[in-house]
């Protein structure tokens, strides 16, 4: 079987590089990392939240080349579907599939205000109005799963497609320091525990590039 290539940006500030990579770990592959340069336009254009890059993620496997989360998602999910990316219920797993698009297109405030940077940590932290209805949002989703499912992942005791496009929004609030529910409080607790969040910190620590843009103290 050929190994996978996938192409990333910035492992500490690129949310969608993240959660690409998650995608492929839930499915059991190991991948060729391509590190796109922190100089290319569409990369910082991507990182500087100005427009979304098509270069990251990109999955390319046996010809397939497959960008966009949600898309890279699925292929996986195609290929491997026994390595438990959705939950085997039909309901659970239109839920699943649900909250990871909701995540995937919206929640623009959020991503402006509280932009990636995993080398960051604030004490406080002045979180605009216009966000904090997105925040209440997500805390709204992750509880009705928590309780539904029974924790500590989203749809139960392993993780899914939802938790790796939730990953970046866990790290943004501890990022942050942003004050939560003791439900959402556990969830990030959660995230940041399981072993290939700890694998993708660890890298992020170790990577040189800064954009000064994003290494702002408010």
């Amino acid at each position: 079987m050929s190994r996978a290539q996938l192409t990333l940006s910035s492992k500490n500030y690129s949310s969608w590089s993240l959660r690409g990579w998650l995608l492929c770990r839930l499915a059991g592959r190991e991948v060729d990392e391509q590190m796109v340069a922190m100089n290319d336009p569409g990369n910082r254009a991507e990182l500087l939240l100005l427009s979304p890059s098509v270069l990251v993620p990109r999955l390319t496997h046996e010809g397939a080349s497959v960008w966009d989360t949600l898309a890279i998602a699925e292929y996986l999910n195609e290929l491997y579907p026994d390595k438990g990316m959705y939950p085997p219920d039909r309901i659970a797993r239109a839920h699943c599939r649900s909250i990871s698009g909701e995540i995937h297109s919206g929640f623009s405030n959020l991503r402006s205000a509280l932009p990636m940077n995993l080398k960051m940590r604030h004490e406080t932290f002045p979180v605009f109005s216009g966000a904090k209805p997105d925040i209440e949002r997500i805390e709204t989703i992750w509880q009705e799963c928590i309780e539904r499912y029974g924790g500590p992942f989203l749809f139960g005791t392993q993780p899914t497609v939802a938790d790796a496009m939730f990953a970046p929004v866990t790290r943004r609030f501890i990022t942050y320091n942003v004050t939560l529910s003791p439900v959402a409080t556990a969830y990030c607790e959660t995230i940041s525990a399981w072993p290939l969040m700890q694998e993708w910190i660890t890298a992020a620590a170790a990577e040189p590039e800064e954009m000064e843009e994003l290494e702002v103290e408010f």
